[in-house]
């Protein structure tokens, strides 16, 4: 099995940016006012469960409905590619909804494991091998874990101008990678440079 370290850390950093737990640090500060009490580890279990089944799961989901992988990776790299609008923009085109009952459900679903994280789970899994992404979404559950239990610490240090730059440069990352990921399934090939 090819494991490439360069693929885990695309992989991460994709993944980062779409969960984008860093720029939800005054969400997460809102919900625990709130709702009470936010159990980090619970929280983050609850989440990575989610994305698991999606990743094993969700292809065959998909053919129950007919959708073949290309296309779903597609409308993933279009996600994608908002999310990224978003981030460098500051336009909001996905609306959170949460509610004083449940801590697990605003944050689990849809903060941290939402339609975008889901789709680019499937989306990634067209380009890179599966240990690959498992690695990847792994410490991204780590790093979940450690900024719900540190969000004032995070707020603290990297105050709102961090949070902003933090933002920014994943989601130019994001669209470019969108943009490859789009082009990957499409069959679309890019002319090179000097020819």
């Amino acid at each position: 099995m090819d494991i490439k370290l360069i693929n885990i850390i695309t992989n991460f950093m994709v993944l980062f940016a779409v969960i984008d737990i860093t720029g939800s640090i005054p969400i997460i500060i809102d919900i625990k006012q709130k709702s009470g009490n936010v159990v980090p580890f619970k929280v983050t279990i609850v989440a990575f469960i989610f994305m698991l089944l999606f990743l094993f799961l969700g292809e065959p989901l998909l053919n129950m409905f007919g959708v073949d992988l290309s296309s779903f990776a597609i409308a993933g790299a279009l996600v994608l590619f908002f999310l990224g609008l978003e981030l460098v923009l500051g336009i909001e085109f996905f609306k959170y909804e949460y509610n004083k009952s449940s801590a697990i459900v605003p944050l689990s679903f849809p903060l941290i494991a939402g339609a975008g994280s889901m789709t680019t789970l499937i989306s990634l899994k067209s380009e890179y091998s599966i240990f690959e992404i498992l690695i990847a979404l792994s410490l991204n559950m780590v790093f979940v874990y450690l900024v719900l239990k540190a969000t004032r610490f995070f707020e603290r240090v990297l105050g709102e101008v961090g949070i902003q730059i933090l933002k920014k440069f994943f989601g130019i990352i994001l669209l470019a990678v969108a943009i490859r990921l789009f082009l990957a399934n499409t069959g679309i090939q890019l002319p090179h440079h000097g020819s």
